[in-house]
């Protein structure tokens, strides 16, 4: 029997409700996009099908809560053409290139904006504001203190600050970041009212998608980030993955099931915490939660045995990279054939693993 390319996480409450009402995308409320760059290629088939075809069989408003490249993925669900944005975001991604050996963080962001311009269209940050179902929630970090600074011996200076607070307590990060979520609605979803981080929220508008979804992305040192977005609080933003890296999955407290395309079954709450083993959160507690990943035998047989990274940029060819990141999109294109199999199946629960 051949190894399943796709991997299902489920709590008990979430499969409770799938074996009575099968797979029904009405169930879900929040839709969750974690940080991860290259990472998304290994999601494309999935977000294709789910964004185009299974989150479109319900009327019911839906939740987005993403942090860099999952809000990124994110704004291709809330676009006229899904699946076109989703070939969009993923041909302009893989395909950039820059001129410069070693390109600078001005140099890296301008390729960004292109993308996230390429992504957008003439219409799409209308749309994404204006969206009549798809509730967005693109998280931000705005930096505080040295951390705020665009300067790179200041920065460097609130960078080791915020990761040595952090190995003491994930609280001390809000002395050098505050959470910013920008959301669509009149007020933001009342699950995703987050009581940490000094948390912050402003409304999105036509003006202020691109910079927030730029600002989300943009990781210290790496790009510029975003300075004074229009109508958030003033100051410098960065990559929300810095707080909200996987999420911390306790803090959503909505009625209905939670969604989570994931690039593994393992949680990083955030950014600093990948290099704390003690701080990856169990998801066996999450009760209403849906993960959907890549199997690890099938990431093993994968060209490179491991998903894109970040450091595909550095360690291999331009040539050599794309080559590789098209084959990954090619292969996990059979992710998505076995959700919709399992959608469209008798048995909602078939091969699910289901925490109890």
């Amino acid at each position: 029997m051949a190894a399943r390319a796709l991997a299902i996480h489920m709590g008990r409450e979430a499969a409770q409700a799938i074996e009575r009402d099968g797979w029904t995308p009405a169930l879900f409320s929040l839709l969750l996009g974690a940080s991860g760059g290259p990472k998304c290629f290994i999601l494309a088939g999935l977000d294709r099908y789910l964004f185009n075809d299974f989150l479109q069989r319900s009327d019911a408003p839906l939740s987005t809560l993403g942090s860099s490249i999952g809000s990124w993925r994110h704004a291709c669900l809330a676009q006229d053409d899904p699946a076109a944005a989703v070939d969009r975001m993923i041909h302009h991604y893989m395909h950039q290139s820059y001129s410069s050996a070693r390109p600078g963080p001005e140099e890296i962001s301008a390729g960004s904006l292109q993308i996230l311009d390429a992504i957008l269209g003439e219409r799409g940050a209308q749309t994404i504001a204006n969206h009549p179902r798809i509730r967005s929630h693109i998280v931000t970090a705005r930096g505080r203190g040295a951390a705020g600074s665009r300067s790179s011996a200041l920065l460097a200076t609130g960078m080791g600050a915020a990761a040595l607070g952090n190995t003491v307590s994930r609280k001390w990060l809000r002395h050098s970041f505050q959470r910013v979520v920008f959301h669509n609605s009149e007020t933001p979803e009342t699950g995703l009212s987050f009581p940490d981080f000094d948390t912050a929220y402003t409304r999105l508008q036509a003006d202020n998608v691109a910079p927030a979804l730029h600002a989300s992305g943009s990781i210290p040192f790496v790009l510029t980030g975003e300075r004074d977005i229009p109508g958030a609080p003033q100051g410098q933003y960065w990559d929300g993955g810095i707080i909200d890296y996987h999420f911390d999955l306790e803090q959503y407290h909505g009625d209905g099931l939670i969604l989570y395309p994931h690039f593994s079954a393992n949680i990083v709450p955030g950014w600093f915490d990948k290099f704390l083993p003690w701080r990856k959160a169990p998801i066996d507690d999450a009760r209403r939660l849906v993960l959907l990943c890549p199997d690890e035998r099938f990431v093993a047989g994968l060209p490179e045995g491991k998903i894109p990274d970040r450091s595909d940029f550095t360690r291999m060819s331009e040539e050599a990279r794309i080559s590789y990141w098209q084959a990954c999109v090619e292969a996990a294109g059979a992710m998505a054939e076995e959700f919709a199999s399992l959608v469209e199946g008798s048995d909602p629960l078939a091969g699910v693993k289901v925490y109890t």
